[in-house]
């Protein structure tokens, strides 16, 4: 027998997106309850950054003073070539002047604010935890979740909602159910090691770094948590990305890496502001993740069941976009839900606003995310240092290629600046 509740939204999975559209269908009023297939939430993973479109989602949900505990505020964003020559600066967030700032933290950090606030708000009764979605189904008004006990395997009550909102991430069940012949992740060639460092602060101590290119060896550095030890150390989170012969057939965020297998792409990066060696030895554990996506999906939605985040789009892991634009689906389909009584008119303006918006973004990630600008350095000098970075390209070219992607992914400053009333 299964349980109806004719009027709850049934969200699958507790991560970045099912809690953030959590809170935010509570807000507007709207009844739901979270499937999450482990038995105890830890904080996994390492750093990721909420960009300023995504975070004025969570500063408007009254977050934004926890977040602020937690995480570093991006002052800029720097971009260097291999042999440690700045490219480009440009400031971020706040400093950029967006009404919100772009937060740096580490994902557990931002997982935990997210899971606090919707037990306290949202009820601690309302999170179903050691219980996996093995698939959905519609039955007549209702979508009916399948589901087992991921610690036994033995199945569970099956559960019935008004809509089955999907948000099981990049190896989801319900999107496989929706287009069982989809093909394999798309593989670009590379693969990300990424890690987590207590080290002295880089720079301003708030700078995403950006250096190098990706056949020789590239590495995303920003600090994710300040002071750390009450002598000013931060931890830092660095991402390394390499060409590699054979790509990885698992999406797992949390497999183990190996130094020998990128180590000595990056054996000499000792500039006069980063000692790029002694920070990768020093991290605790490091991981490894295939450079992947999916092609963008003909649709979203099947009768009152529907994809959200990585499940819907799993973009290549550049432009530090993942989670904004997860956040983003769950404000445009809690805000349609909200504003129709009719469950498929909702589902349709909430795909045919974010479907192509998404496709957008996960196409861009793959040839021309923010760092495209290094490769062009790159192409320009054939990968030796140069005298004068003026010589090279102009401040003005730099500009415009970091506005296109801001713009395709929703958070040029015009734009969200006109939206704040500013």
């Amino acid at each position: 027998m299964s349980e109806s509740r004719a009027n709850e939204v049934a969200i699958v999975g507790a991560g970045i997106a099912g809690l953030a559209f959590g809170l935010l269908l509570h807000a507007r009023g709207i009844p739901c309850r979270i499937y999450e297939r482990v038995d105890k939430i830890e904080p996994l993973g390492v750093g990721i950054n909420v960009l300023p479109h995504a975070a004025r989602v969570l500063d408007d949900l009254g977050l934004g003073a926890d977040l602020e505990a937690r995480a570093i505020l991006a002052r800029e964003s720097a971009f260097f070539n291999r042999f440690g020559q700045l490219i480009y600066k440009e400031p971020l967030g706040r400093d950029a002047g967006y009404p919100s700032p772009q937060y740096s933290i580490h994902r557990g950090d931002l997982q935990r604010v997210l899971l606090d606030a919707f037990i306290d708000r949202v009820g601690g009764d309302r999170l179903i935890l050691d219980a996996a979605c093995i698939g959905a189904e519609q039955t007549g008004d209702e979508a009916t979740l399948r589901l087992q006990r991921t610690s036994t395997g033995e199945p569970l009550p099956p559960a019935s909602a008004a809509l089955a909102v999907a948000c099981d991430g990049v190896n989801s069940v319900i999107r496989k159910q929706l287009h069982p012949h989809e093909g394999k992740p798309n593989y670009i060639g590379f693969n990300m090691w990424r890690g987590v460092t207590r080290h002295p602060p880089i720079l301003t101590g708030a700078t995403m770094i950006r250096v190098g290119w990706l056949e020789t060896g590239k590495m995303v550095i920003y600090p994710i948590r300040d002071d750390i030890d009450g002598d000013g150390n931060q931890l830092i989170n660095w991402v390394a990305e390499l060409a590699v012969a054979e790509q990885l057939d698992e999406r797992d965020w949390n497999r183990e890496g190996r130094l020998a297998d990128f180590m000595p792409a990056f054996e000499d990066w000792h500039f006069d502001w980063l000692d790029a060696p002694t920070l990768i030895r020093s991290a605790d554990r490091i991981l490894e993740f295939p450079m992947v996506d999916q092609d963008p999906l003909p649709f979203w939605t099947k009768g009152r069941i529907t994809l959200m985040g990585d499940a819907a789009h799993p973009m290549v892991p550049r432009g530090s976009n993942g989670a904004g634009q997860a956040i983003l689906d769950a404000e445009c389909l809690a805000d349609e839900l909200a504003r129709s009584a009719d469950h498929a008119s909702a589902l349709k303006a909430y795909e045919d606003k974010r479907l192509e918006a998404t496709s957008r973004v996960v196409l861009t990630n793959r040839v021309a995310p923010p760092d495209i600008l290094i490769k062009e350095i790159v192409d320009r000098t054939g990968d030796k240092p140069f005298d004068n970075i003026d010589d090279v390209i102009s401040e003005a070219e730099l500009a415009e290629i970091q506005r296109r992607y801001k713009e395709i992914s929703g958070y040029d400053l015009e734009t969200l600046r006109a939206r704040a009333g500013l």
